[in-house]
């Protein structure tokens, strides 16, 4: 009669509450291991760590609403992957192919399109096209007939490739790189006795640059702001020295960084050191290699100076770049100086102040030793 549920004969109830005839699952030893260790692997997928479940509690001899109940899924889905294991094995717990339209986009597309996104040299001078730019290379050299710039940049996401960012990047031809850069990391490591280490550079074209109008502290959730618009009133060369050993620092303001402004902070150098051997780090700048200049210097001062060159385009392994990054941050960044001796007092100041505190630098690169072969 209409109306009335149908009622349920005692083979239905049997299936509802205590699951259908479930099928048979045998697993060979070594599918169960292979499983077992997907199971306990971080790296598995949720997905692939489910079906392993059902294969091995199937193969267990569990009913199938039991495993449902366990595992938190349907009993639909394992009965379907328990007759697909008990048809094929483990090897059933893969992905079949898919129906649906075969892609448009071949892997050797995907691969042609990642490749030309990457080309090293731009008709143009530039080396970051642009997503529209890429499409149209693509279509003009037959890549592809037609794709547009949302597919590209899924393609390029999905290859980890971002051809629009550019890091910097600074090579040192200097044949003699490793020997050099040895020898001053075994002058950081310890002194020579009786002689102080001293890495010296010039820090040139600092401005004295004075806001032109005050700028607001920062509100609630707000950033500070300051006004783009500044008076120039003229630059300075800090010339400095840094004592790889004790942290010290001798520096010097000046209005031009010329051969005699450099000799003249070197007989600083040189009276502030008396009597001691003075190893000197610093770059191949032209001031720097004048033979004629320091070769008179130096026998003024009894031979007590011995010149060490960084390698060509490495002014990383010399430590006073470590002082001047601290200098640029602690004075000159987001300051405001009314006058170059304002500027100057200011270095003045912090050099004093870096004194009297003053510690090492903590330099852990030791250079490129040589391998023995043996650990």
């Amino acid at each position: 009669m209409r109306g009335y549920p149908r009622r349920r004969t005692l083979r239905q109830f049997r299936e509802a509450y205590q699951g259908r005839h479930a099928t048979p699952v045998k697993l060979a030893k070594k599918e169960r291991e292979e499983l077992l260790s997907l199971i306990e692997r971080k790296t598995a997928t949720q997905r692939d760590v489910m079906r392993a479940r059902i294969a091995l509690w199937a193969h267990a001899g569990h009913p199938n609403t039991v495993i449902a109940r366990e595992l938190r899924v349907s009993v639909q889905t394992v009965c379907a992957w328990r007759k697909r294991i008990a048809q094929h094995g483990a090897q059933g717990l893969r992905e079949g192919e898919r129906s649906g339209r075969p892609p448009r986009i071949t892997q050797e597309t995907r691969l042609q399109l990642i490749a030309l996104a990457c080309e090293a040299h731009e008709p143009e001078g530039r080396v970051t096209p642009t997503l529209d730019e890429i499409v149209a290379r693509a279509i003009e050299r037959g890549i592809v007939e037609q794709i547009s710039r949302s597919h590209v940049q899924r393609i390029l996401q999905a290859g980890d490739v971002r051809p629009h960012r550019v890091q910097q990047w600074l090579h040192s031809p200097d044949p003699a790189f490793r020997e050099k850069v040895n020898v001053i990391c075994k002058l950081y490591r310890k002194a020579p006795k009786y002689a102080v280490v001293l890495s010296i550079d010039e820090k040139t074209g600092i401005q004295a640059i004075e806001r032109k109008h005050p700028g607001r502290a920062p509100p609630p959730g707000r950033l500070r702001r300051r006004e783009f618009e500044y008076i120039r009133h003229g630059t300075q060369a800090l010339i400095a020295a840094l004592d790889v050993h004790t942290g010290q620092v001798l520096a010097d303001c000046r209005e031009r960084r010329t051969q005699d402004d450099l000799v003249a902070f070197m007989e600083r150098v040189a009276a502030a050191h008396p009597g001691k051997q003075v190893h000197v780090i610093w770059d191949n700048l032209n001031t720097h290699r004048a033979q004629v200049v320091w070769q008179a210097f130096n026998e003024r001062h009894d031979e007590r100076f011995h010149f060490h060159f960084t390698p060509l385009h490495a002014s990383w392994v010399n430590q006073i770049e470590l002082w001047f990054a601290r200098y640029t941050r602690r004075v000159l960044r987001h300051a405001s100086h009314t006058s170059t001796a304002h500027l100057r007092e200011r270095t003045e100041q912090f050099t004093h102040e870096h004194n009297q505190a003053a510690r090492p630098f903590k330099w852990t690169f030791r250079g490129y030793p040589l391998q023995t072969g043996t650990s």
